[in-house]
C-alpha cells in the first residue's frame, strides 16, 4: 500500500499533516499511533495462538491432513 504512494506523496501527507496538527502535537499522535498498532497486533496474535489451542480447531486440521 504505502509503496504505491512514492516518496513525493509522504512528503505532502506529512506537510498537511504539520500544518492541520502543528509540530507539539504531531510526536503525541505518532505515538498514540504506535501504541494502537501494537496493542492491534498483540491481540491479533493471542487471537492466532487461541484457534492454535483449541482442540477442535486441532482435530478439524489433523482431519484434513489424513
Amino acid at each position: 500500500m504505502l509503496s504505491t504512494i512514492g516518496i513525493p506523496g509522504l512528503i505532502l501527507i506529512l506537510v498537511i499533516a504539520l500544518v492541520i496538527f502543528g509540530p507539539k502535537k504531531l510526536p503525541e499522535i505518532g505515538k498514540a499511533t504506535g501504541q494502537t498498532l501494537k496493542e492491534f497486533k498483540s491481540a491479533a496474535v493471542d487471537l492466532t495462538k487461541d484457534d492454535e489451542d483449541d482442540p477442535k480447531i486441532q482435530d478439524k486440521k489433523e482431519d484434513k491432513n489424513a
